[in-house]
């Protein structure tokens, strides 16, 4: 007996549509070819009193028929599949974001005011989310069977997917990437809530927001020291920077994204600024990326528009 798993968010149907049209194509391809071996098989088997005299002609539109209507059905799941593709990695302007970390044997999550919650994801109904993930350790891989949404979690990188809950109630949030001894327990759930109780939930919490937070990291990592502006040592001012065109020592040049920040912080000897002598010392292994991440969202509330002057990373 089959299991159908509940179709709850906006991916389920064109996902399940698409596995069932590929199912459908290339077992229909692979019956007909073994249908006619077959047939040939047993008509020419040794001693049968087929004829096996050679024949000198043949149908050129048997030859283009099932050469081209094949190739056709097969190219076009390839379009379908590339503009599914497409929209699985197009999240709409005004998703809500979620940051994920994570960790072995865990996801940590924290949403756009600061409410943590561990092994638990709760997202609106009928609201597109957009989660930004990274993972403190090795690989992982965040899945939702019900949602039919699956995306790597790699460390020192930010990835991220999509998606818009379409039914209430709770779902099974798994790792699909073997990533050590408890792999099996890195299990979770996925709350699916009305919006208006998703922001009473929401709004229920005291932590404080990341942008808030990451202030008070960058002034107890020593960042103020450097990078505030007034400092006495020369550094970059990270006023505007996020999404700003930053130029590089070597000539080239990057824009200021979650990655080139992420960097900056955790490896700043990789892109030094023009300018400025790479002193700065990396904080990899000495802070972790719940940290980085409330870094970031100060950094990026200091000013999305790149002012007049060029900015920097942040490199000192």
């Amino acid at each position: 007996m089959s299991i159908q798993l509940p179709e709850a968010s906006n991916f389920s149907v064109p996902i399940d549509r698409m596995f069932d049209a590929m199912l459908v194509l290339c077992g229909s391809v692979a019956l007909g070819v073994f249908v006619v071996m077959f047939w040939f098989c047993i008509k020419y088997r040794h001693g049968s009193d087929a004829n096996r005299e050679g024949r000198q002609s043949t149908k050129m539109s048997l030859e283009i028929g099932w050469t081209l209507i094949p190739f056709v059905l097969f190219v076009g799941m390839f379009a379908w599949s590339i503009n599914l593709w497409t929209l699985l990695r197009t999240p709409p302007a005004g998703a809500t974001p979620i940051y994920v970390i994570a960790k072995q044997w865990m996801w940590k999550v924290q949403h756009a005011n600061g409410r943590r919650e561990i092994d638990m994801l709760h997202v609106p109904l009928g609201v597109p989310v957009r989660l930004i993930m990274t993972s403190q350790d090795v690989i992982h891989s965040f899945y939702v069977p019900d949602f039919r949404v699956k995306q790597d979690v790699v460390p020192g990188r930010y990835t991220a997917l999509w998606f818009t809950a379409t039914k209430l109630g709770s779902f099974p949030l798994l790792c699909s990437e073997y990533c050590g001894t408890d792999h099996a327990a890195m299990t979770g759930t996925v709350e699916v809530v009305s919006p208006r109780d998703y922001q009473r939930w929401l709004h229920a919490s005291t932590a404080l927001p990341p942008a808030k937070r990451g202030r008070q990291l960058f002034v107890q990592f020593g960042c103020s020291g450097c990078h505030d502006p007034g400092a006495g040592i020369h550094a970059p001012d990270l006023h505007g920077l996020y999404r700003s065109r930053v130029q590089l020592a070597d000539g080239t040049s990057v824009i200021a994204d979650d990655r080139y920040l992420h960097d900056s912080i955790m490896l700043p000897s990789t892109q030094i600024v023009a300018g400025y002598t790479p002193i700065m010392p990396t904080y990899q292994s000495r802070i972790d990326e719940e940290d980085v991440l409330a870094l970031l969202a100060y950094i990026k509330s200091l000013g999305a528009e790149p002012s007049a002057v060029q900015h920097g990373g942040a490199h000192e």
